[in-house]
């Protein structure tokens, strides 16, 4: 076998696109991994953590390079009007009907990880050692890497890797990369909260105990946790996703949940909020006479992702070797080949569980994907983050979220070819 050409990258990004699965229920995507990998003489092996694949390809002696892609969509209904959209529906772990999407580039992810593998199998002769590519579960939940990790990850493929490499499209110009060094992305943790209150009529709320009006009363609450509780010298978000309670107008419910999310960079940060919001639930409980305590459940949970600071130099001049390398495609798509490094983003991942768990280096970068066109004068060096985006670009988890797929595709295959080259005697 030969490595994929564009069209063939094509083909095979815009058919994941259209079919995406949830956390631990890419059974489809995987099937897909694990016959490229076949196909390219890796060994393969599956149902790692699940639904897990990593392809194993020993070319003689020399360090052992881990390319990681996740695979999982998101419970999102895709209103891009693109020709290959996804149209699929699911259903939720919580029981919510919902369109579904990769509204996060997963399918980007999947594409560029089974065309580098193709390419490096291809290109045996110009390297030495062991070349795992990692087809990563559940990412979107916090525990794809963890699970792989508890199902014996590293004793079934030989051996824990000598580094970590990996990407993740965001909406920035195509031909661009964010390289953080350090930590790079920030720890998150979500819980799910049940408040009990008494239900009853509509038309006698002095017989009832109002979950709703005391879920709105901690909803309001929380948002002064970063306001007046995390320095000014420091960061932290916390978000309420969703808020459910009742069914009708006129019947007080007796049981209001919350879904809650909280982003920090550091340990100490991260442990004051989370015991902030538990005493402010409880008080408002308490305030508003609950006939039960509250109820907290962790439902997802990453540590922060920190790339190694020598490796992440040495693999930033591997990367932009690569983008000047592609500079006629790049400008040609209307942009400029550029490796930049951003303040540590609010988003999260858990692919620096891979490295950690072994104490190796983890270098994880971010590739451009986005019509240029959007960025006119936007100086992404001095930008802070997503809220720096400009109007009309679609961030992750939006149902409008369209990457690019030419020339995304093939740099991102050449990106991380570069990088596992650099690295593999």
């Amino acid at each position: 076998m030969t490595a994929l050409t564009s069209a063939q990258l094509l083909d095979v990004y815009t058919d994941l696109h259209r079919h995406p699965e949830l956390a631990y229920a890419e059974h489809r995507t995987a099937g897909i991994a694990a016959a490229a990998l076949r196909e390219r003489r890796f060994e393969v092996h599956e149902g790692i953590g699940g639904t897990g694949v990593v392809g194993v390809l020993t070319n003689g002696d020399g360090p052992r390079v881990l390319l990681r892609a996740d695979m999982d969509g998101l419970p999102v209904a895709e209103r891009t009007g693109l020709d290959y959209a996804s149209t699929d529906t699911t259903t939720t772990v919580d029981g919510v009907a919902s369109g579904l999407m990769h509204a996060c580039g997963h399918d980007v992810h999947v594409t560029c990880l089974i065309g580098a593998a193709s390419e490096l199998a291809d290109r045996r002769d110009e390297w030495s050692g062991t070349l795992l590519a990692l087809f990563q579960p559940a990412e979107e939940v916090g525990s794809g890497a963890r699970t792989m990790l508890a199902d014996d990850l590293y004793d079934r493929i030989g051996g824990a890797p000598d580094i970590v490499l990996g990407q993740h499209v965001m909406p920035f110009p195509v031909g661009t990369v964010n390289l953080t060094p350090g930590v790079a992305m920030a720890a998150a943790d979500s819980l799910r909260i049940v408040l009990h209150g008494k239900g009853g009529h509509g038309s006698s709320p002095e017989a009832t105990v109002d979950p709703v009006l005391m879920a709105a009363a901690v909803v309001m609450r929380l948002q002064g946790i970063v306001a007046r509780e995390v320095g000014a010298t420091e960061s932290a978000v916390v978000t309420v996703g969703s808020l459910r309670a009742g069914t009708q107008a006129n019947i007080i419910p007796d049981r209001a949940e919350l879904l809650v999310n909280v982003r920090s960079f550091t340990e100490d940060v991260r442990t004051r909020v989370i015991a902030a919001i538990h005493r402010i639930v409880e008080a408002e409980c308490a305030a508003s006479n609950a006939p039960a305590a509250p109820e907290f459940e962790s439902i997802a949970s990453f540590g922060t992702t920190a790339n190694d600071i020598d490796a992440s130099a040495r693999t930033r001049a591997v990367l932009a070797e690569v983008l000047d390398e592609h500079r006629e495609a790049i400008e040609t798509a209307g942009s400029a080949p550029a490796v930049f490094s951003l303040p540590p983003l609010a988003g999260s991942e858990d692919v620096g569980e891979l490295a950690t768990a072994s104490d190796v280096p983890l270098v994880y970068w971010n590739l451009g994907g986005w019509d240029p066109s959007a960025f006119a004068g936007v100086n992404l060096a001095a930008a802070t983050g997503m809220g720096s985006l400009p109007p009309g670009v679609a961030p992750n988890h939006s149902p409008f979220f369209a990457p690019v797929p030419q020339p995304t595709l093939d740099l991102g295959v050449a990106l991380l070819v570069g990088a596992a080259l650099d690295r593999l005697g």
